[in-house]
């Protein structure tokens, strides 16, 4: 009885390792039909390719060539990019292998029984369809099937270059990099206009070069502060939008039927043929009604919690409209005369500055200079009456009193320091500036008899010092 489980016993481990030589054999076989293979299986121009589409497990994409261009099958409305189509159909103008398997019989070890993607393209009378299996544990590369009955490797997968949103395939709007700004118009909460003016008789600072009209003066505006916002206008990022068709009752909804703040830059920009062509970017943002609304109400309330409120842009007539970030949002609603407006009381070159004279406790101090001869740059050599004196202090307080806001209000309270600064420029011969006492921490400024803005008093003190370390010296 022993003898004889001990030999069906042998008989089963025959059997075991027989099945596992077979099977071995056959592995070795199959390991012996995948091939190195630098063959190129696909040849599709991309301008012959008439339709184009993707299905994952779940979803997919779906694209075909209309008259003027690439259309999405689910809403021909929507703005397909044309580069992005462009992109992934380059990929089959040559699409090469590394690997082949020949006569393959079972596709379930490829994962291509089920595959993770089926690639569909039609071209002229031809259709092709590409699945996608799994990838190769040797080298990480993927299987596909293109239906000739092979299996193949493929070192570039092309789920790289799908994507599985349709957002991924939108033809988003751009803006452009200004090269040469003619003017910037603004309307809705702001209305005005800024001109470019290079070598203006309006300005006593060579780096002035935007201006707008008040009152019949022609009035610099800050070149670093209009630069930003255009940079700004370029560089915004319009990827999240909120629709791609928008009707009249969302642009509603949005605040976009009557936008808070609208603005139309004219430029000019040198095309390929060094030809300046002249174009037009206009762009409306606004912010959500309704959430507007509530925030004010709540902050009215002095609410704790003050509800967010989402900002929108458009470009142009596009019926694409975006969701703007809060930091977008803030320099481009930033548009007013005073947000683009020179901050500091002067903001003339030093090096054009000639003469100083000071009014300081109802006593006057004069403070000249020569240009330094020996120097080639042109520097000055300061002098207080006969003795050359270090201006630096002086310079820096000067150029650091700064507007912490704006005002028209007329001084009523005792005046702190004046100042005559001298210029070597015809236009601008000199600027006098009067500092009031306004309260504990601020002064008023008062620029050629005109107020102009409150400035730290801090700074105005710092200024005080500065000249007695001169004259008191």
């Amino acid at each position: 009885m022993k003898r004889s489980k001990r030999i069906i016993t042998l008989v089963a481990v025959l059997v075991a390792v027989c099945t596992a030589t077979f099977a071995l054999t056959k592995y070795e076989k199959k390991q012996e039909e995948i091939q190195n293979s630098d063959a190129v299986i696909l040849e599709i121009p991309v301008d012959t390719v008439e339709s184009l589409s993707w299905e994952y497990t779940e979803d997919g994409l779906a694209f075909h060539k209309g008259t003027d261009g690439w259309l999405y099958d689910g809403d021909e409305t929507f703005p397909v990019s044309e580069d992005k189509i462009s992109d992934i159909l380059s990929h089959f103008e040559a699409f090469g292998v590394s690997f082949i398997i020949e006569n393959v019989e079972d596709y379930s070890q490829y994962g291509l029984d089920k595959p993770e993607c089926v690639i569909r393209l039609s071209a002229a009378d031809q259709s092709y369809e590409l699945k996608l299996g799994d990838f190769s544990k040797m080298d990480e590369q993927r299987y596909v099937d293109i239906g000739d009955g092979n299996v193949y490797l493929v070192s570039q997968d092309p789920m790289d270059y799908l994507v599985s949103e349709l957002s991924g395939m939108i033809l988003h709007d751009d803006t452009p990099d200004f090269e040469n700004v003619a003017d910037i118009q603004f309307t809705g909460s702001e209305n005005y206009s800024i001109t470019y003016i290079e070598e203006s008789t309006d300005t006593y600072n060579e780096d002035d070069v935007y201006f707008t009209g008040k009152d019949g003066k022609n009035l610099p505006l800050d070149t670093d502060k209009v630069t930003n916002y255009l940079d700004t206008v370029s560089s915004l990022s319009l990827l999240n939008y909120v629709t791609y068709n928008a009707t009249d009752a969302e642009l509603e909804s949005y605040g976009l039927d009557e936008p808070e703040l609208s603005v139309t830059v004219n430029y000019t920009y040198t095309d390929d043929d060094e030809k300046d062509i002249s174009d037009t970017c206009i762009l409306h943002i606004s912010r959500n009604p309704e959430e507007l609304k509530a925030a004010e109400e709540a902050e009215a309330n002095e609410e704790e919690e003050i509800p967010a409120v989402t900002k929108y842009i458009r470009i142009g007539d596009s019926q694409i409209v975006y969701e703007l970030d809060d930091s977008a949002y803030s320099i481009l609603a930033a548009a007013s005369y005073d947000d683009l407006r020179h901050k500091e009381v002067i903001w003339a070159d030093f090096g054009i500055v000639t003469q100083i004279d000071i009014t300081l406790e109802e006593e006057s101090h004069s403070i000249t200079s020569v240009l330094d001869e020996k120097d080639e740059s042109n520097d000055r050599i300061w002098y207080y009456g006969e003795e050359e004196i270090d201006i630096n202090d002086l310079q820096s307080t000067l150029a650091g009193l700064s507007a912490d806001s704006f005002t028209d209000e007329t001084p009523d309270q005792k005046e702190e320091i004046s100042l005559i600064v001298y210029l070597d420029n015809e236009n601008f011969p000199q600027v006098k500036i009067q500092l009031y006492r306004y309260d504990g921490s601020l002064c008023l400024a008062v620029v050629d008899g005109e107020s102009i803005s409150l400035v730290d008093r801090s700074a105005v003190m710092d200024l005080v010092e500065a000249v007695q370390a001169i004259v008191l010296n």
